[in-house]
C-alpha cells in the first residue's frame, strides 16, 4: 500500500465530544498539536459525533499542504436528518442529535457515504476508506460493500480501501475474501490481549494487507500508569481478571523504568504488520503525552520480561523496541 502513515495516528472521535463535550477551539488546537508532534495520519468517521468529527478535522487541516497528510474515513452508516432533538446518547457523543445513523452497505450507500464525508471534510478525496464495523452484516459486506469500495479505488476516488472493527475474526474473513489494502483492528492487538494473532495477522500476511492498530489502550484501561477498578474496558466496567492482568503488566513496566501507557503505545508497533497506532486524543496535552510515550527510550529487558512471565506472546519478527 503506497501510503505514508505516521507511526502515531490521530483518532478524531474525541474531538467530536466522545463522552465529554469538546469546544471547537480545543478541537482545532488538538489537531494543530498533533501536526506539530509529527502526526500525519488522521482518522475519522461519519459516526463520530454525527459528522462533527469530519467537519472539525477538515477545518483544522484546511491550511495544511494536502500532499503531506493522510486522511481516512469510514462508510457503512449514512447520516439522515432527524428532528427528535436532544443529544446523541445512542452514540455516546456530547453533540446535538441533528441526525440519526442508518446502515447502508449497498453500492449506492457506500458511494453516497463517501460523497457526504468529502463535503463535511471539505476535501476532494480521502486516502483510505474503511468499511465501519461490518461484523454483524458480513454477508452484505462481502457481497456489496467490499466490491463497492474496490470500485471506488479502481476509479481513483480513494487510494486504498479497508475495514475497521474490534472483531478480529470478521476482519480475517474479509481479508481472505480479497480486495482490502488495510485493516484497522480495534482493541484486539494490544499489550493486554492479542487475539488478532490467531487468524487476522496470518490472513494479512498472506494477502499483503497492512494493519493499523486502534483501541490500543483497551478503551482506557491501559491509559494510566496504575489501573484501578474505576477504569474502563470495552467501554464498560473492568472484569476482575482483566484488571489483575493489567496490574501485572503495570508492575513489570515499573520494574523496568517504564509506565504502562508507554508500553501499551509502543507494543503494537513492534509487529512488522502494524504500520500505525491510532490514538483518540481530545486535547493538546493528550497529544503531547502520547507523542512523548511513543518517543520514550526503550526500557531494557521489558519486552523479554513480559514474554517470560507469560503476559505477552513471543513475537516472531518483532521489531527492536523504540
Amino acid at each position: 500500500m503506497a501510503l505514508r502513515l505516521s507511526r502515531l495516528g490521530f483518532g478524531a472521535a474525541p474531538i467530536a465530544g466522545l463522552y465529554t463535550a469538546v469546544d471547537e477551539d480545543t478541537a482545532a488546537a488538538t489537531v494543530d498539536a498533533a501536526w506539530d508532534a509529527g502526526v500525519r495520519y488522521f482518522d475519522t468517521a461519519p459516526h463520530y459525533g454525527l459528522g462533527v468529527s469530519e467537519r472539525r478535522l477538515g477545518a483544522a487541516l484546511a491550511h495544511r499542504p494536502r500532499a503531506e497528510y493522510v486522511v481516512s474515513t469510514k462508510a457503512g452508516r449514512l447520516l439522515v436528518p432527524d428532528e427528535r432533538g436532544g443529544t446523541d446518547d445512542e452514540g455516546s457523543f456530547a453533540v446535538a442529535a441533528t441526525h440519526r445513523r442508518v446502515w447502508d452497505l449497498s453500492r449506492d450507500g457506500i458511494r453516497r457515504s463517501l460523497d457526504d464525508s468529502l463535503t463535511r471534510l471539505g476535501l476532494d478525496r480521502v486516502d483510505v476508506l474503511y468499511l465501519h464495523d461490518p461484523e454483524d452484516r458480513m454477508d452484505e459486506a462481502m457481497a456489496t460493500a467490499v466490491p463497492a469500495l474496490a470500485e471506488l479505488r479502481d476509479e481513483g476516488a480513494v487510494t486504498a480501501v479497508g475495514a475497521g472493527s474490534k472483531d478480529a475474526a470478521a476482519l480475517a474473513r474479509l481479508v481472505r475474501g480479497g480486495g482490502l489494502d488495510v485493516v484497522m483492528v480495534a482493541g484486539r492487538y494490544t499489550l493486554l490481549e492479542q487475539p488478532a494473532l490467531t487468524e487476522l495477522f496470518p490472513a494479512c500476511t498472506a494477502a499483503g494487507t497492512v494493519v493499523v492498530a486502534a483501541g490500543i489502550y483497551n478503551s482506557g484501561l491501559l491509559a494510566a500508569p496504575d489501573p484501578d477498578p474505576g477504569s474502563t474496558y470495552e467501554y464498560g466496567a473492568v472484569p476482575p481478571a482483566v484488571l489483575a492482568r493489567a496490574r501485572d503488566l503495570a508492575t513489570v513496566c515499573a520494574e523496568h523504568d517504564a509506565v504502562l501507557p508507554q508500553a501499551a503505545l509502543q507494543f503494537p508497533l513492534r509487529h512488522p504488520l502494524v504500520r500505525s497506532a491510532v490514538v483518540g486524543m481530545r486535547s493538546p496535552a493528550e497529544v503531547r503525552q502520547n507523542a512523548a510515550w511513543l518517543d520514550a527510550p526503550g526500557a531494557p529487558g521489558l519486552w523479554a520480561a513480559l514474554e517470560a512471565r507469560g503476559l505477552t506472546p513471543a513475537e516472531e519478527g518483532a521489531a527492536a523496541a523504540p
